[in-house]
């Protein structure tokens, strides 16, 4: 039985998807508790080859998470500084690497920490309130979860230029222009919307989901010759799963197919 290790984060099971609240008053901000029990959760959830999908989402109306918790920085100390770095990568690299599909759920403010955790999803649907910035400049920091490296890649250099160097804060239809969420939608409606997505991902092979994320994720560091060579490699690998048979002559058969994730 999968099961959070922290009373911050809210775990429930609906189907083939798994729902992650992000549950730390006031403002669901990210220490090092919760990070740990994110990367355990993740872990969890990739083992339980029933998930298929997890949606993220925050508490409350108003925030999704505003990022790390500033106290923790407040006397400087250097060593600690160290491990909440590191927390913040093994938390948001392990979501990114989670082997189904990831949907950020984003109900209200998304900022620092907690907009790296929305971008280390594969996509982002946001409320039409929603603010979204990285601004750990203003404090003296930088984005040590991904979001340097994260932010170029999905909105292009000039628009994380703006946002880091320059501190700016974005609304819900801003991001929605540059490709930083894929979705807009109503107030309230963010996480139906997301859930909704999420049961279109168990009708897809998760074989095969997990294979073309893959793909889709190494683009950004392959040359593009060797990547169509690896596509059609995993192509072929595919065969070799149950997934593929049952695909196939479910298709042939008209029929809904009935996964086995194996």
């Amino acid at each position: 039985m999968i099961e959070s290790s922290t009373d911050k984060l809210k775990l429930t099971v609906e189907g083939n998807t798994a729902l992650v609240t992000i549950d730390n008053p006031s403002a669901n901000v990210w220490d090092e508790e919760s990070l740990a029990g994110l990367t355990d959760l993740v872990a969890q959830l990739d083992a339980d080859r029933d998930i298929y999908a997890v949606v993220v989402t925050g508490a409350g109306e108003k925030f999704f998470s505003a990022g790390a918790d500033l106290k923790v920085f407040a006397d400087g100390d250097k060593a600690r500084a160290r491990i909440m770095a590191r927390r913040f990568g093994e938390a948001f690299e392990a979501l990114a690497n989670f082997s189904g599909v990831s949907i950020a759920a984003i109900n209200g403010y998304a900022m620092g920490g907690g907009l790296e955790c929305a971008m280390a999803c594969d996509i982002r649907i946001a409320e039409e309130h929603a603010q979204m910035a990285l601004p750990e400049g203003t404090v003296g920091l930088l984005p040590c979860g991904g979001g340097t490296q994260n932010l170029p890649w999905i909105v292009g250099e000039g628009w994380a230029k703006r946002m880091i160097l320059c501190g700016e804060r974005i609304d819900a239809a801003t991001a929605e222009r540059i490709g930083l969420v894929e979705q807009l939608v109503a107030k309230g409606e963010g996480l139906s919307t997301a859930k909704a997505l999420a049961a279109k991902v168990a009708k897809q092979s998760p074989v095969s989901v997990t294979a073309c994320k893959t793909l889709i994720q190494q683009a950004r560091h392959r040359p593009m010759g060797t990547a169509y060579s690896q596509e059609r490699e995993a192509f072929v690998d595919l065969f070799d799963t149950a997934d593929q048979k049952e695909g196939v002559n479910a298709f042939l058969e008209k029929r809904q197919a009935n996964w086995t994730n194996a």
